[in-house]
C-alpha cells in the first residue's frame, strides 16, 4: 500500500486512478461521478490525504474534502451488520398411535407434522405384514 520510493504512488491510488480513467473514457457526456467511485475516493482520502487523492484522481479538492468530512462525521455503528435470528418453532399437528395387529405385535408411533395419507399407509403396512 505504501510507496517504496519518494515520488512513487501507492498501489491503491494507482488502481483508483485507473478506475477513474476507465469511467471517464466510457461515461456519457456530462455524466456525474457514480457513488461507488466517490466512496472509493473518500476512503483513499482518509488514508492518503484529501489534497494528494484529489490531485491523483483528478477531482475537485473542495468537493472531495466536503465528502470526506461528511463521511467522518457519520458515527460508526458498533452493532454487527448481520444478525442471525433463530428459526421460529413450528407447532404442527402431533399424534401418538398405538397399533395392534391381533397376533401380539404392537407398534407405537409418535408423529409430528404428519399427513393423514401417510398414517393410513403406515397402518396398512403394519397390519398386512406377515
Amino acid at each position: 500500500m505504501g510507496a517504496t520510493e519518494r515520488g512513487q504512488l501507492p498501489t491503491d491510488l494507482l488502481r483508483a486512478r485507473s478506475r477513474f480513467q476507465a469511467w471517464r473514457r466510457q461515461r456519457p457526456a456530462g455524466g456525474r461521478i457514480p457513488h461507488w467511485l466517490w466512496a472509493l475516493a473518500v476512503r483513499l482520502a482518509s488514508r492518503h490525504g484529501v489534497s494528494r487523492t484529489a490531485a491523483v484522481l483528478g477531482l475537485s479538492y473542495y468537493g472531495l474534502k466536503e465528502r470526506a468530512e461528511a463521511a467522518a462525521d457519520q458515527p460508526r455503528s458498533s452493532s454487527p451488520a448481520f444478525v442471525e435470528l433463530p428459526s421460529p418453532v413450528v407447532v404442527g399437528k402431533q399424534c401418538l398411535l398405538e397399533l395392534d395387529n391381533g397376533a401380539g405385535a404392537t407398534m407405537r408411533v409418535q408423529l409430528v407434522g404428519y399427513d393423514a395419507a401417510e398414517i393410513g399407509a403406515l397402518a396398512r403396512g403394519f397390519w398386512n405384514a406377515e
